[in-house]
């Protein structure tokens, strides 16, 4: 595995972590989810997102099925990108944010 698939993969103790954050809910619709629901990265893996708690939410299948496939996105990116800016305040920037290998 490469150092930047290794570096967007999200482990266990972050879905964890970002799972109790969300208060065990998608953060859209507010449904009960499972552990596995706190997989849905703000920055998309293919844009080298890092699997890190401050680029992950937690998601339905339905509110992420939407989110990945273009469906009000302008929406849950405002929305998304707003809700972690309540949590982490001034030191979330989105360029923190993506995979650099000169990190």
């Amino acid at each position: 595995m490469s150092k930047r698939s290794k570096a967007c993969e999200i482990p266990k103790k972050v879905k964890e972590k970002v799972w109790l954050r969300d208060n065990k809910r998608c953060i859209c619709c507010k449904k009960y989810v499972p552990i596995a629901c706190a997989n849905a990265h703000f920055i998309k893996r293919s844009q080298g997102g890092l699997g890190i708690e401050q680029n992950i939410v937690t998601l339905c299948p339905e509110c992420h099925y939407e989110e990945d496939h273009g469906q009000n996105t302008e929406l849950y990116e405002d929305y998304i990108e707003n809700y972690l800016k309540s949590i982490y305040g001034a030191n979330w920037n989105k360029e923190n944010l993506i995979y650099n290998k000169w990190r």
